[in-house]
Order: C-alpha cells, then sequence, then structure tokens
C-alpha cells in the first residue's frame, strides 16, 4: 500500500485550502505547519479545538514535534549555509481560511 504524497498531490500543497484532492485531516495539518512556521501566534485554542475534532493528542503532539524538527533543521542548513538542490516555494503571508 502505498503511502504519503505521490509527486503530484505533493506539488498541489501550495493550493492546500480549496483543493479537494486534500482530506479534511490533511489540510488541517498542512495549515499547522504553515502557522507553526510563519506565524506562531496563530496556533490559539482555537486552532487547536479544531486540531482536535481530527487528531488525537497524540497525533498532535507527533506533527507539533514534526514541524519542530522539520523547521529546526531548515533553519540549521540556512545557518551553516548548505546548499540547496530544489526550489523552496516560501509564502511569507499564509492565506488565512
Amino acid at each position: 500500500m502505498q503511502q504519503g504524497l505521490d509527486d503530484d498531490l505533493y506539488n498541489q500543497v501550495g493550493t492546500y485550502y480549496n483543493n479537494d484532492a486534500f482530506t479534511p485531516r490533511e489540510k488541517l495539518a498542512i495549515e499547522y505547519a504553515e502557522q507553526f512556521a510563519i506565524d506562531p501566534s496563530q496556533v490559539n485554542d482555537e486552532f487547536i479545538g479544531r486540531m482536535s475534532e481530527h487528531f488525537s493528542d497524540t497525533e498532535i503532539m507527533e506533527l507539533t514535534v514534526t514541524n519542530a524538527f522539520c523547521l529546526g533543521f531548515g533553519r540549521a542548513l540556512t545557518a551553516l549555509d548548505v546548499a540547496r538542490d530544489f526550489d523552496v516555494n516560501w509564502s511569507p503571508e499564509p492565506t488565512t481560511p
């Protein structure tokens, strides 16, 4: 069984909010990662309440740790000036749903 995103779906992550190819859980996980990286002040009680409707406490913790690891690792690579072999599409201001 295939798990995760295939290349086509991965390339659509930037359009997740209005893209029916993503499940509600996937959309919320992507929104969480985006807010965590760009504006963590938006990860408030209301947002965690929405997360709790789709994820268990354990899953929220796993998403949080994964977000922290990926963000921290990316910043470490930037600080060390490690070259990237791929394009990164940064969105400085997330679209608020």
